[in-house]
């Protein structure tokens, strides 16, 4: 009987020194998974004049997309002189809002007054879907900031409750600042319909990743606590009767 419990625990021993590491792992994979993805505005690049822009970092745009609104844009510059730039992240950097990413990045990329009269830009956080806008002095006689406010809050936002629908709602916000831009009468935000999805309904990759560590780590746990249990079992079943 000893020498089946020290065989026992041997094979306890064994395994929990095999689990550990593993659930370290994933443990630690976890805790990092969320800041790695997170963004500060001096890590977003520097943009080139008369380019770039779309920065989408959350990876939510298609590239035949990104080119046609960069086509867009890049079109009413050169007709205008009035810049739009839309820039999506994945996470924001732990304290910061989208209004407040929004406006170092603006001061980043236009550091003078001079700099940022004739520019807009369009923030989403892809996380939360949260928005934000900011343009410079002289685009305000066209784009009020009522104006702005709704493209940001409304035409950006109703295709994204409608099944996250990311490249349409950038297309709708870069239709309605081009025409508001060129200093036509602004086409207002899209009509809401009733069958309009208030929330995503898919299951995030994130959600996904911690749901299967979670698996992963119940599964060693319990395999770490049945397997000795079940070694004893099989050695008590092949004993010899002691009435044999």
């Amino acid at each position: 009987m000893k020498q089946l419990l020290r065989t026992v625990f041997g094979i306890k021993t064994y395994i929990i020194c095999l689990v550990t590491p593993i659930l370290a792992i994933i443990l630690s994979t976890s805790l990092l998974t969320a800041p790695a993805f997170a963004t500060g505005v001096y890590q977003i690049p520097n943009i080139k004049p008369g380019s770039d822009w779309v920065v989408d970092q959350g990876e939510v745009i298609s590239r035949v997309n990104e080119g046609k609104i960069s086509n867009i844009l890049g079109d009413l510059a050169k007709k205008t002189g009035n810049e739009v730039r839309f820039v999506t992240i994945r996470r924001l950097d732990y304290g910061e809002t989208p209004e407040s990413f929004t406006k170092g990045l603006f001061e980043k990329w236009f550091p003078t007054k001079k700099a940022q009269a004739n520019q807009t830009l369009l923030v989403l956080d892809t996380v939360t879907n949260g928005t934000a806008i900011l343009s410079g002095d002289e685009v305000k006689s066209l784009l009020t900031d009522s104006i702005a406010n709704s493209v940001a809050t409304e035409t950006l936002i109703a295709p994204l409750r409608d099944g996250n629908k990311y490249n349409q709602a950038f297309l709708d916000a870069s239709d309605r600042l081009v025409t508001v831009l060129s200093g036509e009468p602004d086409p207002g935000p899209p009509q809401i319909t009733d069958n309009v999805q208030v929330e995503g309904t898919f299951t995030k990759a994130e959600d996904t990743d911690q749901g299967n560590a979670t698996a992963w780590v119940i599964g060693l746990l319990i395999a770490a606590t049945v397997i000795p249990m079940a070694t004893y079992y099989i050695y008590q079943v092949n004993q010899p009767s002691s009435n044999s």
